[in-house]
C-alpha cells in the first residue's frame, strides 16, 4: 500500500511539474505519463507493483489532501519511503549552467530532469560534467543520461585501461551528449540524468550540465578547446552548399599527451573514449598535427562529428611507456593529461584543380616527346645535306674525305652536333697504338681488311689450347692480360651472339617485372581497402595536408606524379629503338663505320634500362597507394636494378666480350633485394645482422675488385691463398714493384675505401631505413665509376660532344634540385604515424602537388637525362677505329 501511495504521489508531482512547463496541459499530461512509465521502469519497483496510468490518476485524486501542493510531494515521498523501508528516488527539475552538490548512497537515487529546444536548422550541444568530491569511494557512482533516442552511461571514478592491463582512474568526467537530428522545425526534448551507487556510505559529487558554445563548427574558423582522457570533445560540421570535400585539421602546441582525432557519422552513440574511438569512422593518432580529408559522398546526412580524444598513454605516438604496475589491480595516477587543441575545417580543392594537375603532369612530360622529335628532325636534315654532298659530282676528293673521315656523322647517330674526331694521347697508349699520321677514320681501311677482320672475329676465340704464334696472339688469356688494351681486344666475339646475349637482359627484366608487379598491385589494393573499411589512417604514411583523394585512392596526387617515370622510360625505349634500327640497316649494307669503328653497339642493356625506369614509376605509384615500412621495398627494388644496369652498361662499353651475363647480373640483384627485405624486417637495432651484412659487403667488394682487376682471368679455388701469398712475396717482399694496371688499381682502391667506409657507417650507426642505406651504397658506386670513366675518357684524349655535354650539365642541375625536394621529408615510416604527421606540409604547386611530387617530377627527368648521358657520351668515337680506342 505504501508503494502504491508513493508512486501515485510521485506521478502527481511529475504531472504538475509538466503542466507548469507546458501551455496545453492535457496533451503534455499524456506524453509525460509515458516518460514517467519509463522512469519507473528504470527504478527498483518490480513489474508486479507497477500501476497503470488510470490507477495513478485515481490515486492522485485520493491523495489530494496529502499532496495538496506539489511543493511538498518530494518531502512526502522521502518520508513514506523511509517508513516503508524502500529506496529513495528523488527527481529534480534541474537548470542548465548550474552546479549541483549532492550525496548519493545505495538507499537513495537522484534523477535530474532537463529540457531544451531542438531545431532542425540548429543543433545545440549539451555537455554533462561530473566531479567526485569524496576521496576514497568504496564503490563507483553510476551516471545514466537518458535521451529521446539515446542512452549514455558512465561511472565515476572512470577507469581507463592502457597497455599491459595498466589501469588509470579519473574523478573528473565530462561527456558531450549525442544530438540526433530532428524532423520538426522546433521541438522541446527532455532528458534525465540518473545518479546511483551501491555504496552504503554517502559519496559526495558535483553535477553540471551546460550548453556547448560553438558546437557546430564554421568553415575556415578556428576553434580552441581543452580535452583530457576522461573529458573528450566532439563537434558537428555541416557541409555548406557547393562544397563537396573539406579537410579537417587539428593542431596543438604540445606533442604530448598523445591524442586521437576521429571523423564519425551523425548517429548515436558517439564513440569518444580511448577504448572505443576506433570502432567506427576514420581516425588517426596525433601529437601536434592531424588532418583528414572528408568527402560529402561518404556522409548521407551532409554532416559529421569531429571527435578528439586524449589517450591514456603516449606509446602510440612514440612517447615513453610507463612502468609496470606492482600489483595486478593497482590503480595508477594518470597525472595531468590535459591538452589544448584547435580545430579548423577548410574546403578542399575542387574538380578544376584536379584537371589542372593532370594536364600539368601530362604537359611536362609530353614536351620531352616534342623536343625529341625536333632534335630528330634537325639531325635528319643535317644527314640529308651530308648525303647530298657525297652524291655531288663536283665535290672534291678532299671534301668527300672530310665527310667520310673523322668529321663524319653516322646517319643513325642521335644528337651529334660537333666534330666526331678523336685523338689518343701518347701517354695513355703504347706506341703501337699511336697513329703516326693521326688518321683515325674507318674509311681508310680497305674492304678486304674489313672482311678479313670480320672473318677473324667469327673464328673461335674461346679455345684454351694453342700451338702457333697466331693462336697465342688470339688467346683471351694473353690478350686480356696485356698492359694496354684496346676495344678491339675485348670485342672479338661474334656480334650476333653478343647481341642475343644482351637481349636476354631485356626479356628477363620484362619477365621479372610481370611476376613482381602483379602481386604488388594486389597487395596495395588490399591495403587501400583495409584503410577505407576500417578507417584507420595510421596504416599509411601520407602527407595528410596535401593528400587529394580520387575514387578509392586516398592520395591520388602522389600516384599521378609517378607518371613521368613511365612516359620518359617509354620515350627512352623509342630512342633506343630508332638507333637500333638504323644500326641494323648500316650492318646490312656492310657499312665499315658500323662494322669496325666506335664503341660496339649492343642495345639490350639500354632496353632493360628503359623498362626498369617504367617499372620504377609503376611500383613507386603502388608504394604511394599506401606508403609504409612493409612495402617500401616496392619503391626501391627497381632503383637497385637501375643502378646495377647503369654500372653494367658503363663497363660493357669498353668490355663487351667480358661483361656479366643477364642471369648472373639478375641473380646478384636478387641477392641485394633479398638483403633489403631482411634489413627491413630484422635490421632495426639488430647488431648481429649488421655484423653479418658488413662482413658480406666487404668480402663482395674484394671479390668484385679482383674480378675487375684481372679481367676475369682468375680462379676462386683452394689454391687462392697460396697464390695470394706468392704474389705478396714476389711483388712486395722480394722486390717492390707497382701494379701493372695503375688506372684500374686507382679506381678499385677508391671503390674499396668508399665501400668500407659505408660498411663501417652502417655497423656503427645502424640506420633504421636499411633500404635507403642499401640504395645509397649502389648510387655511390655508380657515381664513383661514372666519374672515373669521364676522367679516363678525357685523359685518353677523347672529348665529349656538345649534346652529351648539355645532357651532363642539365642532368646535374636537375639532380641537385630533385635531391633538395627529396630531403624535405614530408613523412617518414621510421617513426610512429603521429610523429610522421609532424613533418606534413601544405601543397606548394597548383594547390595539388607537394614537395615529394616535385621530387618525382625532377628525379624522373634526371634519370632520363642520365640515360641519355650514357647513350651519347661516346658518340665522338663513332668514326674511330676500335684498335685505337683505349680500354679503362
Amino acid at each position: 500500500m505504501c508503494l502504491r501511495v508513493l508512486m501515485t504521489c510521485h506521478m502527481t508531482h511529475s504531472v504538475n511539474t509538466a503542466a507548469r512547463e507546458r501551455a496545453r496541459a492535457d496533451r503534455i499530461s499524456v506524453k509525460h505519463h509515458h516518460e514517467l512509465t519509463a522512469i519507473h521502469g528504470e527504478s527498483d519497483i518490480t513489474p508486479t507493483h507497477r500501476l497503470s496510468l488510470s490507477q495513478a490518476d485515481d490515486g492522485s485524486r485520493m491523495l489530494g489532501f496529502f499532496c495538496g501542493s506539489v511543493r511538498f510531494c518530494p518531502v512526502l515521498l522521502v518520508l513514506m519511503l523511509a517508513v516503508c523501508g524502500g529506496n529513495v528516488v528523488i527527481q529534480r527539475d534541474a537548470q542548465f549552467d548550474m552546479t549541483y552538490d549532492d550525496t548519493v548512497t545505495s538507499d537513495n537515487q537522484t534523477i535530474y530532469s532537463y529540457n531544451h529546444t531542438v531545431s532542425r536548422n540548429k543543433t545545440e550541444g549539451v555537455r554533462v560534467s561530473v566531479e567526485l568530491l569524496s576521496e576514497s569511494a568504496p564503490s563507483p557512482v553510476l551516471f545514466v543520461v537518458r535521451q529521446k533516442q539515446a542512452v549514455l552511461s558512465f561511472q565515476v571514478p572512470l577507469i581507463l585501461r592502457g597497455l599491459y592491463q595498466r589501469k588509470y582512474q579519473y574523478t573528473q568526467v565530462g561527456r558531450t551528449l549525442c544530438q540526433p537530428p530532428t524532423k520538426a522545425l522546433a521541438e522541446t526534448q527532455f532528458f534525465f540524468v540518473d545518479v546511483s551507487t551501491l555504496s552504503s556510505a554517502g559519496i559526495h559529487y558535483q553535477l553540471r550540465v551546460s550548453r556547448v558554445d560553438s558546437f557546430t563548427l564554421q568553415t575556415d574558423k578556428k576553434f580552441s578547446f581543452n580535452a583530457t582522457p576522461s573529458q573528450p570533445q566532439f563537434f558537428k560540421y555541416v557541409f555548406p552548399d557547393g562544397v563537396d570535400t573539406v579537410i579537417v585539421k587539428v593542431n596543438s602546441q604540445k606533442n604530448f599527451p598523445c591524442s586521437v582525432m576521429s571523423i564519425q557519422d551523425i548517429q548515436c552513440p558517439v564513440y569518444d573514449l580511448d577504448n572505443n574511438v576506433a570502432f567506427i569512422g576514420m581516425y588517426q593518432t596525433m601529437t601536434t598535427t592531424a588532418a583528414i580529408t572528408v568527402q560529402r559522398k561518404d556522409f548521407p546526412s551532409n554532416s559529421f562529428y569531429v571527435v578528439v580524444v586524449v589517450k591514456t598513454e603516449d606509446e602510440a605516438c612514440g612517447g615513453p611507456l610507463r612502468f609496470y604496475p606492482l600489483l595486478p589491480d593497482e590503480l595508477l595516477d594518470a597525472g595531468n593529461r590535459s591538452k589544448t587543441l584547435d580545430v579548423i575545417v577548410s574546403p578542399a580543392i575542387n574538380s578544376e584543380v584536379y584537371v589542372m594537375g593532370m594536364l600539368f603532369c601530362l604537359g611536362i612530360f609530353l614536351s620531352f616527346y616534342l623536343l625529341t622529335f625536333l632534335v630528330a628532325c634537325v639531325e635528319s636534315k643535317r644527314m640529308n645535306r651530308k648525303r647530298e654532298g657525297l652524291l655531288n659530282a663536283d665535290a672534291s676528293p678532299a671534301e668527300t674525305a672530310s665527310l667520310l673521315g673523322k668529321a663524319s656523322v653516322s646517319p643513325y647517330e642521335y644528337g651529334s652536333f660537333a666534330d666526331n674526331g678523336s685523338t689518343l694521347s701518347s701517354e695513355a697508349v703504347p706506341d703501337s697504338l699511336a697513329s703516326t699520321d693521326g688518321n683515325y677514320g674507318c674509311m681508310d681501311r680497305s674492304l678486304e681488311s674489313v672482311a678479313r677482320s670480320r672473318q677473324e672475329s667469327l673464328s673461335s676465340v674461346e679455345e684454351d689450347d694453342y700451338d702457333t704464334l697466331v693462336d697465342i696472339d688470339s688467346d683471351k688469356n694473353i690478350v686480356r692480360t696485356k698492359k694496354f688494351l684496346c676495344v678491339s681486344d675485348l670485342a672479338r666475339k661474334d656480334k650476333r651472339i653478343l647481341s642475343k646475349k644482351y637481349q636476354i637482359y631485356f626479356w628477363n627484366i620484362v619477365t621479372i617485372a610481370v611476376f613482381y608487379a602483379l602481386p604488388v598491385i594486389q597487395l596495395v589494393i588490399t591495403y587501400q581497402t583495409v584503410v577505407n573499411v576500417t578507417g584507420n589512417q595510421d596504416i599509411c604514411y601520407y602527407n595528410f595536408l596535401c593528400a587529394h583523394p580520387l575514387g578509392a585512392l586516398s592520395s591520388f596526387n602522389n600516384i599521378l606524379s609517378n607518371l613521368g617515370y613511365v612516359l620518359l622510360g617509354l620515350l627512352f625505349l623509342l630512342i633506343i629503338l630508332q638507333r637500333d634500327i638504323l644500326h641494323k640497316r648500316a650492318l646490312e649494307r656492310n657499312d665499315s663505320t658500323a662494322l669496325e669503328c666506335g664503341i660496339p653497339k649492343h642495345f639490350g642493356l639500354y632496353y632493360a634500362m628503359g623498362t626498369a625506369l617504367m617499372m620504377e614509376g609503376l611500383l613507386s605509384a603502388c608504394y604511394h597507394v599506401c606508403p609504409n615500412y612493409t612495402n617500401f621495398q616496392f619503391d626501391t627494388s627497381f632503383m637497385y636494378m637501375i643502378a646495377g644496369l647503369c654500372m653494367l652498361k658503363l663497363y660493357q662499353k669498353r668490355h663487351p666480350d667480358i661483361n656479366a651475363s643477364a642471369y648472373s647480373a639478375y641473380a646478384c640483384l636478387a641477392a641485394v633485394i633479398f638483403f633489403s627485405v631482411l634489413g627491413v624486417v630484422f635490421g632495426k637495432g639488430n647488431t648481429a645482422f649488421w655484423i653479418v651484412f658488413s662482413v658480406i659487403h666487404i668480402l663482395a667488394t674484394l671479390l668484385l675488385s679482383t674480378q675487375l682487376y684481372y679481367m676475369g682471368r682468375w680462379r676462386l679455388n683452394s689454391g687462392i691463398l697460396r697464390r695470394m701469398l706468392y704474389v705478396i712475396y714476389t711483388d712486395c717482399i722480394q722486390q717492390c714493384s707497382g701494379p701493372m694496371y695503375i688506372d684500374r688499381m686507382v679506381l678499385l682502391v677508391m671503390g674499396n675505401l668508399v665501400n668500407w667506409s659505408l660498411a663501417a657507417y652502417g655497423l656503427i650507426k645502424r640506420p633504421n631505413d636499411f633500404a635507403s642505406y642499401l640504395l645509397a651504397i649502389a648510387i655511390c658506386n655508380l657515381l664513383l665509376y661514372f666519374t672515373f670513366y669521364i676522367i679516363m675518357k678525357l685523359r685518353s684524349g677523347e672529348r665529349i660532344q656538345c649534346l652529351a655535354l648539355v645532357c651532363v650539365l642539365f642532368t646535374a642541375v636537375v639532380w641537385a634540385f630533385a635531391l633538395f625536394f627529396f630531403l624535405q621529408g614530408l613523412s617518414t615510416w621510421q617513426k610512429t604515424p603521429a610523429e610522421s604527421r609532424e613533418h606534413n606540409r601544405e601543397c606548394i604547386l597548383l594547390s595539388f602537388f607537394d614537395d615529394h611530387d616535385i621530387w618525382h617530377f625532377l628525379s624522373s627527368i634526371a634519370m632520363f637525362g642520365s640515360f641519355l648521358v650514357l647513350l651519347t657520351m661516346d658518340d665522338d668515337l663513332d668514326t674511330v677505329q676500335r684498335d685505337k680506342i683505349y680500354v679503362f
